[in-house]
C-alpha cells in the first residue's frame, strides 16, 4: 500500500531537512562516530541480545551449561524426528563420495570444488536448489582487490573489530586471504558485478569498513552469485554432481569409528526416508532467522530452522557465539506485506541518512550493524522519536531520494533495481520517498566449531557457510557473508574430496550417537515436547499443526 496520508506528513520533516543534510555531506561533514565506550554502553542497554530472557542455558550435549537464545536452546535439546530402531542402515538408497547437505552459495560452491577433484558428488537441498539466504543478500561482497590504498590486513582489523575482537584469528585470516581469489573465481564463472565505465569493479563503504571494498552487483548481489554457482553446478550434473531437492537432512550418520559417513533423508514430496552413504559429508544447511528469536521479523527464507545446528550437536560437535545474533539495523516495517525484508546497507554505503520523526540524523551510518540497530530501537524506545506505523509498530526513515541528489536523477533506479521495482508495487517511489526501517533477525553469528581447513571434530564432517562459528566474532560485517560461503564453502569442498579419497575409513553404519542423546535428555529430566530439526517454520493455528511438516510432527504422514 502507498503511504498513508499521516505518514505523508510526517516526510514532509525529511524533506525540510534534506538539502542542510546534502550540504554538510558534500563538505564532508559527517555525523560522529560513537566511542567504543558509547558503542559497549548502547549496546547493553537496548541490544535484543542483552534483554532480560535474551539467554539460558543449554541442559544437555557438549555445550552443557552455554547460555543461548531459548528458541535455538529448545531445538538442541530435542528428540530427533527419526527412530534410530526403525530406521534400517543395511540398505542404502544412494552411496557417493561427498554428500553436500544444503544447496546455497555455500553447499554449492562446495560440490563444484569436490567435483573439479574427481569426487562423485551428491547435493541434496531442503526446498529448490538455490533456495537460501544467498538468494536474498543485496549489498556486496567485500574483498580488497582494487584499491592501492587496501589490502587483506585493513580488511583483517576491519572484520575482528566489527567482531568485538572475540573473532577466531585463523578463520578471519583465511577468510581475508582468500577474499581477492573468490572474487576472481565468481568473475570467471560468469558472476556480473557492477562497474565503472573503465570495466574496475565499483566499491562502496559498509558499516565498520575503513577501505571502499565492498562489491557488488546491483542491489541482488547474492542473486547473481546464486544464479552464476546455480547455473555452473547444472552445468556439472552429467560430469560428477547430482542435485536432490525437497530432500533436506534429518539425522546424520556416524559408523562405528565415531566418523560420518553419510546422512537421513527425508522427501518432503512422498514423505519417505531416505539414506546416503558418504565417504564425507559438507554441513551447509545456512542459518536460523525462521526461528524468530525474541518473535522479531527475519529477512531469511522459508528453510532457515538452524537445521544443521541440531543435526551436528546432537552427533557431539559444539558450538560457539550463539549467544549474540544479528539483527540488520534496517528491514522494512512498512508495507506490512513486505515487513522484515532487507533494506540493503548498500542505501547507507551510497550516502542515504537515517533519521526520527523529527527528520534528524541521530547516529552515523556507518556504525557496526549492532550498534546501528541498538541506535535504532534506543530512538524507538527511549527517545520517543519513532516513526509510527499504522499498525502501532514504530520505524525510523532512509532518507534514499538524498541519493539521487548527491549522485544525479537516476541512481537509485539504476543502482538499487530490486528495492525501486518492489517498492512501486507498493505504490511507494524510493527515489522520491524515504523508505521505513527497523531491526530485523538477519544472521546467526555462531555456529558449528569448524577450522580453517573446514574440519570439525568429527572425521569426515566438514562445515561451511553460516552453519559454522567464530569467523565473525559477535557481529558480523556487511559483505562477509558472501565471502564467508565461497572462501569456506570452495575450502570444504577441495578437503572433503581428498578426505573421501585418502583418509575415509569404512566402517558399520550406527545412529547410535541419536540413542545416547535420547537418553542423556531423559537422564536429565528435559521435556521440551520439541522433536527437531524443525525443517519447515509454523505460521499455522494449532490444529492445522498437527497435519503440518513442523517442530511437532514425528514420522511419515503414511
Amino acid at each position: 500500500m502507498p503511504y498513508t496520508e499521516e505518514l505523508k506528513e510526517l516526510i514532509k520533516k525529511v524533506d525540510a531537512t534534506r538539502s542542510a543534510r546534502v550540504e554538510r555531506k558534500k563538505r564532508g561533514e559527517e555525523f560522529p562516530l560513537l566511542s567504543l565506550e558509547e558503542r559497549e554502553e548502547r549496546l547493553k542497554k537496548y541490544h535484543p541480545d542483552f534483554v532480560k530472557g535474551a539467554r539460558r542455558e543449554i541442559r544437555v550435549g557438549p555445550n552443557k551449561g552455554y547460555a543461548i537464545s531459548p528458541e535455538i536452546a529448545d531445538l538442541l535439546e530435542s528428540r530427533s524426528r527419526v527412530d534410530p530402531d526403525k530406521i534400517d542402515l543395511s540398505r542404502t538408497d544412494y552411496e557417493t563420495d561427498v554428500l553436500v547437505l544444503g544447496g546455497g552459495g555455500a553447499g554449492t560452491s562446495a560440490a563444484l570444488l569436490a567435483q573439479e577433484r574427481g569426487a562423485r558428488v551428491i547435493l541434496a537441498t531442503k526446498l529448490r536448489h538455490g533456495d537460501a539466504n544467498t538468494m536474498m543478500a543485496e549489498g556486496g561482497i567485500q574483498a580488497a582487490s582494487k584499491d592501492t590504498k587496501d589490502s587483506p590486513y585493513y580488511h583483517y582489523l576491519d572484520v575482528m573489530g566489527g567482531g568485538h575482537f572475540k573473532n577466531i584469528p585463523d578463520l578471519v585470516r583465511t577468510l581475508v586471504m582468500e577474499a581477492p581469489k573468490v572474487l576472481a573465481w565468481l568473475e570467471g564463472l560468469g558472476c556480473m558485478f557492477s562497474k565503472s565505465e573503465d570495466g574496475r569493479l565499483k566499491s562502496l563503504h559498509g558499516g565498520g569498513t575503513c577501505r571502499k571494498r565492498m562489491h557488488y552487483a546491483a542491489d541482488i548481489t547474492g542473486a547473481e552469485i546464486m544464479r552464476t554457482l546455480r547455473d555452473e553446478a547444472k552445468n556439472r550434473l552429467d560430469q560428477g554432481i547430482t542435485i536432490l531437492e525437497f530432500v533436506p537432512a534429518v539425522e546424520l550418520i556416524l559408523n562405528e569409528h565415531g566418523h560420518c559417513a553419510g546422512a537421513v533423508l527425508y522427501n518432503l514430496e512422498t514423505e519417505e526416508y531416505c539414506l546416503v552413504k558418504a565417504k564425507a559429508v559438507i554441513m551447509a544447511t545456512g542459518g536460523s532467522g525462521r526461528l524468530h528469536i525474541q518473535g522479531f521479523m527475519t529477512t531469511n527464507h522459508y528453510g532457515a530452522t538452524g537445521d544443521g545446528l541440531v543435526l551436528g550437536y546432537r552427533a557431539g560437535l559444539k558450538v560457539n557465539f550463539l549467544h549474540t545474533v544479528q539483527y540488520h539495523p534496517t528491514g522494512a516495517v512498512f508495507p506490512e506485506q513486505a515487513e522484515g525484508l532487507l533494506i540493503t546497507e548498500k542505501f547507507r554505503g551510497a550516502g542515504a541518512n537515517v533519521l526520527n520523526v523529527e527528520g534528524e540524523q541521530f547516529v552515523n551510518e556507518r556504525e557496526p550493524r549492532d550498534v546501528e540497530s541498538a541506535s535504532f530501537i534506543r530512538e524507538c524506545t527511549d527517545m520517543k522519536k519513532g516513526v509510527p506505523t499504522p499498525t502501532g509498530k514504530m520505524g525510523v526513515w532512509i532518507d534514499s531520494p538524498m541519493i539521487d541528489v548527491l549522485k544525479g536523477p537516476g541512481t537509485v533506479e539504476k543502482e538499487f533495481p530490486g528495492k525501486h521495482i518492489l517498492f512501486r508495487r507498493y505504490g511507494i517511489n524510493i527515489s522520491k520517498e524515504p523508505m521505513l526501517v527497523y531491526p530485523t533477525l538477519h544472521y546467526q553469528n555462531g555456529g558449528l566449531e569448524f577450522t580453517a581447513d573446514c574440519d570439525t571434530s568429527i572425521p569426515g564432517l566438514f562445515a561451511a557457510g553460516e552453519v559454522g562459528g567464530g569467523i565473525h566474532g559477535e557481529n558480523r560485517l556487511m559483505g562477509n557473508s558472501l565471502l564467508d560461503i565461497t572462501v569456506f564453502g570452495r575450502i570444504a569442498g577441495k578437503n572433503a574430496a581428498l578426505y573421501a579419497k585418502e583418509k575415509a575409513k569404512e566402517g558399520t553404519l550406527t545412529l547410535d550417537h541419536v540413542r545416547r542423546y535420547h537418553k542423556e535428555i531423559e537422564e536429565a529430566g528435559v521435556q521440551t515436547g520439541v522433536i527437531s530439526p524443525m525443517l519447515l517454520p509454523d505460521y499455522s493455528n494449532p490444529e492445522i499443526r498437527k497435519r503440518q511438516l513442523t517442530s511437532h510432527y514425528e514420522g511419515t504422514i503414511r
